[in-house]
């Protein structure tokens, strides 16, 4: 079978890697920046109550994160909303893109931890079903999630038995990568079926989403396996795959070109694209940290704005972390 495919049944499958909800830490799934720091999603809810303030945005409209594992992200965002104006949880409508019951299950009782019944939240099984006139759609790390193609001097990969072989890559695929001079590496699948998605079914959109890469083609792979936090390349000698299969999670480098590429042919324009560390500056998450230090104690803030420098930080792994700002 193709590669994609493979990738596919790994994460997807009736067993697959995501099919069931996975704990954040050592042993269970990767840090990311939500778990990191409640003020990353309040810093992404302070730019969209900006674009409501303005009227940008449809206060009637919807809020909803795709890929939203436990609902950290969305929780923080709505808990911002809701201290810059509390009628804003009365008017705008909340959703989540999420395919797999029990993870549904995860975020609808963490939900209710922090909220209680006050806030009502619709489960979409894809984001095909999202059909509104407005929606804020905000999505981190996922596109290094949607399966790929592995390409290398014009073969393709396939797998049998969890074991890699290359055969003759068909004559589309030769062609896309011909016109984004890629010789090696990912060509991800599925990017212009979502965007297409997203595009019919949402009227006007804002959508914001944050991931690991460059808009650029690396011409290299990139593919690999994180096992309680520690990572493996794909092909790396010590890695065995037939034992990581659908155990641990895979993941490669986001081509940010080719995500706009499809979200343009579907009627989007590029609003910005910048690291997350300026991308978060701008949303105002400095002015959020100053605005929290006047109200805790030392303590509690020293602690916070330490979490906060892992998202900030001008490091080179932090320069890697990208938004993308797409309207339609």
């Amino acid at each position: 079978m193709r590669f994609s495919t493979y990738m596919d049944e790994w994460l997807y499958g009736e067993e697959g890697y995501y099919k069931k909800f996975k704990a954040i830490g050592k042993g269970g799934d990767f840090y990311t920046a939500v778990s990191t720091s409640r003020f990353f999603g309040a810093s992404i809810a302070n730019h969209f109550f900006k674009l409501l303030s303005e009227g940008q945005a449809d206060r009637n409209g919807w809020l909803i994160e795709v890929g939203a594992h436990q609902g950290y992200l969305l929780c923080d965002m709505i808990q911002w909303l809701y201290t810059c104006d509390p009628t804003l949880v009365e008017t705008l409508k909340f959703g989540i893109v999420e395919r797999q019951p029990e993870v549904q299950k995860a975020q609808l009782e963490y939900i209710r931890e922090r909220f209680g019944e006050d806030i009502e939240i619709t489960h979409f099984d894809d984001i095909s079903e999202v059909k509104v006139e407005y929606a804020f759609v905000v999505a981190n790390e996922i596109f290094d999630a949607f399966p790929c193609e592995l390409l290398k001097d014009e073969k393709l990969a396939v797998v049998e038995n969890h074991t890699i072989s290359w055969e003759e890559a068909p004559e589309e695929m030769l062609q896309w990568a011909q016109k984004h001079h890629q010789k090696q590496g990912e060509i991800a699948v599925g990017y212009e079926a979502f965007a297409n998605a997203m595009g019919e079914g949402i009227q006007k959109c804002d959508f914001v989403s944050f991931d690991y890469g460059e808009r650029y083609v690396r011409n290299d792979f990139s593919v690999r396996v994180y096992r309680k936090h520690e990572t493996f390349p794909l092909f790396d000698e010590e890695l065995k795959i037939s034992e990581s299969y659908q155990k641990d999670d895979i993941t490669y480098d986001v081509n940010f070109g080719h995500v706009i590429e499809a979200f343009a042919h579907a009627g989007f324009t590029e609003e910005a694209y910048e690291t997350q560390a300026r991308a978060l500056v701008r949303f105002g998450l400095i002015d959020i940290l100053e605005m929290f230090s006047k109200q805790a104690d030392k303590a509690v803030y020293t602690r916070e704005a330490d979490k906060i420098k892992t998202l900030i930080a001008p490091t080179m792994m932090g320069d890697r972390f990208k938004m993308v700002h797409l309207k339609k």
